[in-house]
């Protein structure tokens, strides 16, 4: 199986921590060229160290930019005009509130954030994947993006938004040497489940299990991912031996959901 990315060139947004670090750094170990973003030039500094302590010859460059903005964006095309592979990993949670708490302006930002990145990034870059017919794209849902989670109801919108868009895309490259896929995973070890946990007064073990026990209650692994299994999924579709794989919304998220297809 060819995994090889050498010579290639591979954006991760939101590349700093958790699934879009440990992506980073699944594509340089197979060779790519990896441009690793986060918002602060100490997040992404200190990113690219970890990477490099763990992969001594990784290519590396440094995008700080907040891609959740059309200035970041336009930040991130002058910087790096064209790119071989997108991994639209940039996403959030953002607010906790029930439905009726929720404001025009959080579903505003929520979609702006986990939507309009990926929407702005693959359109800039897709051109110049069409003209090399050869590319990668990868957008980095949920499982609740397919069972709606009712606490987390507009990340959930959100995160069907992406499977959505990646499909859509997808169908404008039928013959087409570029490949649009999407990626869920359920809940996995970060930044964002750590403090969750940290905040919660419960023990690791008491954490995980009211988690799969009251609310992802349908795991067929009942643990928590981590973020290296995820990323192994999305490293995979960004390989040439993923180049039948199009238009798919593949999981990595340990049998949550439940329907066939």
């Amino acid at each position: 199986m060819k995994l090889d990315l050498t010579g290639k060139t591979a954006l991760v947004s939101a590349s700093t921590a958790g699934i879009g670090l440990a992506t980073a750094e699944g594509l340089a170990a197979l060779g790519a060229h990896v441009w690793v973003n986060g918002r602060t030039a100490a997040r992404v500094d200190s990113a690219i160290a970890a990477i490099k302590k763990a992969e001594p010859k990784a290519k590396l460059s440094p995008l700080v930019a907040d891609l959740g903005t059309a200035t970041g964006a336009q930040a991130a095309f002058n910087s790096l005009p064209e790119a071989d592979i997108l991994v639209n990993n940039l996403g959030t949670v953002n607010v906790r509130k029930s439905f009726d708490e929720l404001t025009d302006a959080d579903w505003t930002e929520l979609f702006e954030l986990n939507v309009m990145s990926g929407v702005r990034l693959t359109r800039h870059y897709l051109p110049g994947m069409r003209k090399k017919n050869w590319g990668r794209v990868v957008f980095v849902s949920s499982e609740s993006g397919v069972q709606i989670p009712p606490e987390f109801l507009h990340y959930g919108v959100t995160k069907t938004a992406n499977i959505a868009v990646a499909r859509g895309i997808a169908e404008t490259l039928v013959g087409s040497g570029v490949t649009v896929n999407s990626v869920l995973p359920g809940p996995t070890w970060g930044d964002g489940t750590t403090k969750r946990f940290q905040a919660s007064g419960q023990s690791e073990a008491e954490f995980t299990a009211d988690l799969f026990k009251n609310r992802r209650p349908t795991s067929l692994i009942q643990r928590m991912t981590s973020t290296e299994e995820v990323a192994n999924m999305i490293v995979y579709l960004c390989s040439p031996a993923s180049s039948a794989t199009h238009g798919a919304a593949l999981r990595a998220e340990g049998g949550i959901v439940k329907s066939l297809l």
